[in-house]
């Protein structure tokens, strides 16, 4: 989705609260956007709300230590719940790791497409 009125284009994996880089406003929205997936804590701190860049480098971060906590739950989980859950309640864990892990490796390409955009990276239309 080329633009002819100055806004970009989004790629596959781009976040659908944020408009494309480019369009009016896009920065803000990013901004609000990579707060809501930082802890509630970030909004304390003025640097990073004053920074995008920055912000979006935290919130990267962020995401990686989630996705590497949902791993480590499917590597461990069976295991480390075993002796304290009834077999059925541990296949429901391990389901919800394992849906938070995609939907986790999902978020982590989306805050990486916000960051690169801020860094100023413009993304093209594919034909």
């Amino acid at each position: 989705m080329s633009d002819r009125t100055g806004e970009g284009v989004a790629p596959p994996g781009w976040p659908a609260e944020v408009p494309p880089p480019g369009a009016p406003g896009w920065a803000d929205d990013a901004v609000r956007w990579l707060l809501d997936v930082c802890p509630p804590e970030y909004r304390g701190y003025s640097g990073l709300r004053r920074h995008a860049v920055v912000l979006a480098r935290f919130a990267v971060l962020h995401v990686e230590a989630m996705h590497a906590a949902a791993r480590r739950g499917l590597s461990e989980g069976r295991t480390s719940l075993r002796d304290v859950a009834d077999p059925d309640v541990v296949e429901r864990a391990m389901a919800t790791w394992a849906r938070e892990e995609a939907r986790l490796t999902a978020l982590r390409r989306s805050v990486g497409l916000v960051e690169e955009a801020l860094r100023g990276r413009r993304f093209h239309a594919r034909l």
